[in-house]
């Protein structure tokens, strides 16, 4: 079976879990029926890029991340008063509210390290259980939630440092 072959099976195969992935990110079954596809066309044209190293599901799931963080960044532009969804919760994920604060927590996480920035964004922005993150990764769900506590706990130290 050559690559394209596998890809076909992987989509019969994956695309469900492709589209409930980018429809938990997106919660908008058009958007998230666009991105599944657009993610199987980037797929057929990145075959040969795919080293096997991981599971293809996770493979296709970091396109498919990948291509909604883009698709979201041009509507932004477009529509730069877009409200921001994903802040819940507890006050680090509050301070996105203001847009001041956002940008400067946006700066803090874009100087993390992997895969603390990875799965902070996942889990804030894209609003991912940690069951999802850790399918993500191939890892298990409490390393999900270790690795977005310390995560958080990195940023909000940096954030205390700016302050002062």
């Amino acid at each position: 079976m050559d690559e394209l072959d596998e890809l076909i099976e992987a989509y019969d195969h994956y695309f469900r879990d492709v589209y409930i992935f980018v429809l938990s990110l997106s919660r908008n079954e058009l958007i998230a029926e666009e991105i599944t596809q657009e993610t199987f066309y980037k797929a057929i044209k990145q075959i040969e890029q795919f080293r096997g190293d991981c599971k293809i599901s996770v493979w296709l799931c970091q396109i498919a991340k990948n291509t909604y963080f883009t698709y979201i960044g041009k509507q932004r532009r477009f529509d730069p008063l877009q409200d921001q969804e994903g802040a819940s919760g507890f006050n680090l994920e509050q301070k996105l509210i203001d847009q001041a604060e956002a940008l400067n927590v946006h700066k803090v996480l874009h100087a993390l390290n992997e895969p603390f920035k990875e799965v902070f964004m996942l889990r804030v922005f894209g609003e991912l259980s940690f069951d999802h993150i850790s399918q993500i990764f191939g890892r298990t769900e409490s390393w999900a939630r270790v690795t977005y506590h310390r995560a958080r706990l990195k940023i909000q130290k940096l954030l205390m440092e700016d302050e002062q």
